[in-house]
Parts: C-alpha cells; sequence; structure tokens
C-alpha cells in the first residue's frame, strides 16, 4: 500500500509534478534511489533489496515509473513475478505512451494485482491489474482481465491501493482536496513545501484509521519507510533557452522524521 499524487499542467514550464510515499514492512531492506542496475545505466530508481525491483524510478529520457499494490495483495506470492520489476521494464523505454502500450500486453496472471503509473513531460498514464476476485473476473483466477491502461488527465490525480481518485481510498478522500486547494511546488526556486507538508501529515483530525494518513504509522512493522517529490521539465521554448533537469528529492525515511535530499540524477 503506497500513495501516489500527480499533478498535470500540459504547456507549463513543469509539466509533471509527482510525489509518493512509499508504505511497507519496515524490515524489508532497501536502497535509496541511484544507477544499482548495470545492465540499466540510464536509470535511477529505488532498489528492493528482496526482490531486485523497484518501486519507483527515473530514467535518462525522462520517463517516471512506481508501482503500488492493490487492496489485500501486499507481499509477494509463490509462482508470482514481483511487481518491482515492472517499474524497471517502464523505464527501459524512451517514452511513456510505448511503456504503457507494452506493458499492458504483459500477462496479467505472471503477477498479484497492482497500481502503475508511467509519465512523462507530455503523456502520463494509470495501469491497473485487477487481478483474481476483482469484479468481472473469472472463479479461481482464470483468463483474467487484461491490464488495463487509462490516460491520466490535466489536473490532480491520486493513486492509492485502491482506483485513481476512488473515494473509497479513506487516503483519497481526507486528502485530495488539499492537493488540489494546495499551491503547486515551485522545482525552479526549490520551494516543496506546498505538497511536502501534506506528505508528511498523519492521521486525519476526527479518523481513527492509520491508513487514512499521508505518512502511516502501526504497531504491525508496516508504515512509510520513504518518500519521493518529482518534478519534469518541459522541452525549451526557445533554441537560446537552457534546458532544465529532472529534480527529485528523497525523504530515506518517513516524511515527518527525514529531510527531502537532492537525488544525483
Amino acid at each position: 500500500m503506497c500513495t501516489l499524487v500527480i499533478l498535470r499542467r500540459p504547456g507549463h514550464p513543469w509539466p509533471l509534478i509527482l510525489a509518493a510515499n512509499r508504505d511497507e514492512m519496515t524490515d524489508r531492506p532497501w536502497l535509496a534511489p541511484g544507477r544499482h542496475w548495470p545492465d540499466r545505466p540510464e536509470v535511477v530508481a529505488g532498489k528492493d533489496e528482496t526482490a531486485g525491483g523497484s518501486w519507483l524510478g527515473l530514467n535518462d529520457h525522462g520517463v517516471v515509473a512506481g508501482v503500488l499494490n492493490r487492496v489485500d495483495s501486499l507481499g509477494p506470492e509463490p509462482g508470482k513475478r514481483s511487481r518491482g520489476e515492472l517499474v524497471l521494464e517502464a523505464l527501459d523505454h524512451a517514452d511513456a505512451a510505448t511503456a504503457a502500450n507494452n506493458l499492458a500486453r504483459l500477462d496479467p496472471a505472471a503477477y498479484r494485482s497492482f497500481n502503475l503509473v508511467i509519465a512523462d513531460n507530455r503523456d502520463a498514464f494509470w495501469l491497473r491489474n485487477s487481478g483474481p476476485g476483482a469484479e468481472g473476473a473469472p472463479a479461481g483466477g482464470r483468463n483474467l482481465p487484461r491490464i488495463e491502461a487509462f490516460e491520466i488527465p490535466a489536473g490532480t490525480s491520486m493513486v492509492t491501493a485502491h482506483n485513481r481518485n476512488d473515494p473509497a481510498s479513506s487516503r483519497i478522500q481526507a486528502y485530495l482536496p488539499q492537493f488540489e486547494a494546495a499551491g503547486p511546488p515551485d522545482p525552479k526556486a526549490g520551494d516543496w513545501e506546498s505538497w511536502a507538508g501534506l506528505m508528511k501529515a498523519r492521521t486525519p483530525h476526527g479518523s481513527e484509521d492509520p491508513y487514512a494518513a499521508m505518512t502511516i504509522v502501526t504497531s504491525r512493522g508496516f508504515g512509510t519507510v520513504s518518500s519521493s517529490l518529482i518534478a519534469l521539465p518541459g522541452p525549451p521554448r526557445t533554441l537560446r533557452e537552457r534546458p532544465n533537469r529532472p529534480v527529485w528529492q528523497f525523504a530515506p525515511g518517513r516524511p515527518d522524521q527525514a529531510s527531502y535530499e537532492n537525488v544525483e540524477i
């Protein structure tokens, strides 16, 4: 269970802003974002040391990809491939549209259910593998529906273990309006405070549900273990304009305790 927030602004100098909190068992080992894969030198991503894949990454072409579990699908399952492979496979592509098209053709039965977000400075997509037991899926998980790909529209979107902007998610219900109302970050000025403050937020007032929080803390060894803030620049508008580089701010722990630091890209 994780949270990913996207702001799409086509035509803006920074057309895509993304924030993500990773929620996981706190004793599962991982490495902060870096170039960890010799066979993929163009990829910067966090590395899950247990399965070898990633939860969130960016490549040198400006494609960003992040994977999230769906409801009741935390952890591995015998006979299934790691969902962390999906991020690396998406980042093998030079643009988000091609990546989304190719990954939507994968066998959904090879993985536990997932939400996968793939974006660049032109396009953004949410891929859904509902898995067995979902509405319309046959009993026993045979002949599963295909992986579905949806374009993410302009504006603010949130993805958790539920569907995009789904009010069935208590976190989306509580925080999507707050992200929509917050002033957007200014990556060029290094000002992320409007979103960083929300990523740190604990259980909303009046709620006793720890999973309604942006930063999750539980007594069972599960919670928010890291946080990311990413901005993708648009292309230069003139031949003389110097292009901006993507920005990735990473907190190597709960964002209410760990500071965000620049990731070398």
